[in-house]
């Protein structure tokens, strides 16, 4: 059965429409994101709650609560509370490796299995938790749940959407990635109001319901076509499930262009050494400078960190909690904007315009904490919410440019014989640079202070001068013709040839 939306040709005669299966498959699949957001928020406000500090991390407690001589910047400093944050991305980093090698050699869906089974591990040790080493392994087996997850489901999602709405389907992950942060910013919210001081177990636990959802999932998920031409070989089950997904008996000229992009990809033997070739130099600089910008926007200090921000411009435990929900509403809201609008507007025009927005709130906040925040006392409450106003500005720009895009672009552009790989230096990447965010951000807001808005905006700066320069058009294109868009760029071509 298909939801009647047009059929669209594509490129070199490619039909097709959105079906049902298509839509289903994919938010199974984009429930992946739900977990990863839900990961992203809920650190930040269970280490803003008074027993889980008063329990692991007794020292920052003391220093928030009682020694009034050190600085606002720095009640928060400390490298065990940054370990529980960012334990979860070195663990993502190391196994998104692994995951390459199963989805290359399995398919799409057992990675997502795999994913899904490991975020459930990790929420029964986060919500059952003892001690540090058993609550940090909690978050590193949630990071193996996302390393799998975030390799996986990107390609999943890009394989399964037609071409013509490749962009907005693909951008479901983020949505979704938005709807778990604004989940976990909810569940904060509530469960730090519980007397029993157990608050904290259930925000960790709650993990396992998107976990629990995913894993269950993907038993029922049906792999792609390219995977099944990869892996079985079977051109006759790949037509067919085509033509399921496409709601169209009118597939030939997609499944020969599938059929020769796996001949390319199975002549491969060492993808990883494969993708340092001169012709896949575009795909493997984006594939780093992509996911490293995209944590250099500083989104993550507000992700990881905003109640524990908003407790140092003055704001209470509560006020703090209900702020963050304030931005995880704003965030899932622009990600919906951008999926309705990225296969019109394109991808080029989103990148600028989300980084002009952020670049300007970030030089705004950096400015007030500057002047109206000292070492000492608080803000009024006047500027305080003043900048919580802005910091909303700048996740609404974040969340419908380098947020959502950070994951489709690099995951639309590599041609298969690279996928998997590509997609792993991807996840890698964005892994590594989440971890040294998570893992510095307190000591340098206690170094930078107000500066560290200013360090985060010189980045923004840089990386929308790179979009523009370097990064050009995809929208519409399908996955396996895009490597025309390099041949046709005014700097790229020189490397890859510009012949047709």
């Amino acid at each position: 059965m298909a939801v009647e939306l047009p059929i669209a040709s594509d490129g070199r005669g490619y039909s097709g429409k959105i079906t049902s299966i298509v839509i289903l498959s994919c938010m199974v699949a984009a429930t992946g994101g739900i977990i990863f957001g839900y990961d992203i928020g809920i650190s930040g406000g269970v280490t803003s709650m008074v027993p889980f500090l008063e329990k692991f991390f007794p020292d920052v407690y003391t220093k928030m609560k009682q020694d009034t001589k050190i600085s606002n910047y720095c009640k928060f400093d400390s490298q065990l509370l940054t370990t529980f944050t960012s334990s979860l991305y070195i663990a993502g980093l190391i196994s998104s490796f692994f995951a390459s090698s199963v989805t290359r050699a399995f398919g799409r869906k057992p990675s997502i299995l795999v994913g899904g089974a490991a975020f459930l591990i990790g929420a029964a040790l986060g919500g059952a938790a003892l001690n540090i080493y058993m609550l940090i392994l909690g978050r590193v087996m949630l990071g193996v749940g996302i390393g799998f997850a975030n390799q996986s489901v990107p390609l999943y999602l890009s394989e399964m959407a037609p071409p013509r709405y490749r962009g907005a389907l693909n951008i479901g992950f983020q949505l979704c990635v938005g709807i778990g942060v604004l989940s976990a910013n909810l569940i904060n919210f509530g469960t730090e109001k519980l007397k029993s001081g157990w608050g904290w177990r259930i925000s960790l636990a709650m993990a396992a319901v998107p976990a629990s959802m995913l894993t269950l999932g993907s038993l029922f998920l049906p792999e792609t076509p390219n995977s099944i031409i990869q892996h079985s070989k079977d051109h006759h089950k790949a037509k067919l499930m085509l033509q399921r997904i496409r709601g169209t008996n009118d597939v030939q000229p997609e499944l020969e262009d599938l059929i020769e992009a796996s001949h390319i990809s199975n002549s491969i033997k060492h993808p990883f050494k494969n993708i340092l070739q001169r012709k896949y130099r575009p795909q493997l600089v984006m594939a780093i400078a992509i996911p490293f910008f995209q944590q250099f926007t500083g989104i993550n200090v507000i992700s990881f960190y905003a109640p524990i921000l908003f407790l140092t411009i003055g704001l209470g435990e509560s006020a703090s909690l209900l702020s963050a929900v304030v931005t995880g509403v704003v965030g899932t809201t622009s990600t919906f904007i951008s999926m309705l609008i990225v296969d019109k507007v394109g991808r080029r025009v989103l990148f600028i315009s989300g980084g002009i927005q952020m670049l300007v709130s970030q030089v705004i906040i950096g400015s007030i904490m500057a002047v109206q925040l000292g070492d000492h006392g608080d803000i009024s409450k006047k500027y305080a919410y003043l900048i919580l106003i802005l910091i909303c500005i700048y996740v609404a720009g974040f969340a419908w440019s380098w947020g959502p895009l950070g994951w489709l672009v690099p995951s639309e552009i590599f041609p298969l014989e690279i996928r998997s790989a590509a997609q792993s230096i991807t996840v890698a990447v964005n892994f590594l640079f989440t971890f040294i965010v998570a893992q510095t951000f307190l000591s340098m807001l206690c170094h930078f202070k107000s500066g560290t808005f200013f360090f985060f905006g010189g980045w923004v700066v840089m990386m929308t001068v790179f979009v523009y320069l370097l990064l050009p058009e995809t929208k519409n294109l399908p996955i396996e013709q895009m490597d025309r868009v390099w041949k046709e760029h005014f700097f790229w071509k020189k490397i890859v040839g510009d012949k047709s």
